[in-house]
């Protein structure tokens, strides 16, 4: 894509989404990463009502590992997945006890190592607690950037992600992030996108043809 359609793409975004951000609620990067880890397949949302509680009661590492594995099953058992992400949660602050002091690294490529944590997770940490440029790719980010064409249909995770690494000016990463997040979410959304009301309609293939297919089943209707 042209370096004036990515532009575009962009500043549209940003004028429709100044203010996104994470919401996921937490005060510190361990926080962070056990609220990411918990989002798999699960929305912020529900993730926020558990963490509200499960914050509360767990402030270290420490605490985690205190207690048996059916106890924070109990803690989390309203996300999916809980019972495989209790026995991350729990290994992984051993291994932050063990080799990090009790404290989340700021390095990508250790963050990785952690179980539970993958390249989205790991990116949002680097990018959200510690600052560092990074796009994570989600469900969102992965629909919107290929319904707009900023990466190719079948490309994987990882080829959505470095193709936008390398259109997006790295200064704007963790923003666009952010922004493509809630255009996803809340504007391009996986079954009813708003494509009639969407500024980027000019550059969306995939809007273009739901908007021809809305037009002739309107015409068939006459």
């Amino acid at each position: 894509m042209k370096a004036e359609a990515v532009r575009h793409i962009l500043d549209s975004i940003a004028v429709m989404f100044p203010d996104a951000h994470c919401e996921l609620n937490h005060s510190n990067p361990f926080e962070l990463t056990i609220a990411v880890l918990l989002s798999a397949q699960c929305t912020d949302a529900t993730v926020n009502k558990v963490t509200a509680d499960l914050f509360q009661k767990y402030k270290t590492p420490e605490d985690y590992v205190s207690v048996p594995p059916e106890e924070l099953e109990q803690d989390i058992r309203r996300i999916g997945l809980f019972r495989s992400k209790a026995k991350h949660i729990q290994s992984l602050c051993k291994i932050l006890i063990e080799q990090y002091n009790s404290k989340v690294p700021s390095d990508y490529n250790e963050l990785v190592q952690l179980p539970g944590v993958g390249r989205k997770t790991a990116n949002v940490v680097i990018s959200n607690a510690f600052g560092v440029p990074a796009i994570a790719v989600d469900t969102h980010v992965e629909r919107v950037s290929k319904r707009l064409g900023l990466a190719g249909w079948n490309d994987s995770v990882l080829e959505v992600e470095k193709k936008l690494m390398k259109q997006v000016p790295k200064e704007e990463w963790t923003v666009t992030h952010h922004r493509l997040i809630f255009f996803g979410r809340y504007h391009c959304k996986a079954q009813n996108p708003a494509c009639a009301d969407c500024p980027l309609l000019d550059v969306c293939r995939e809007g273009k043809k739901r908007m021809k297919k809305s037009q002739l089943s309107k015409d068939r209707d006459k």
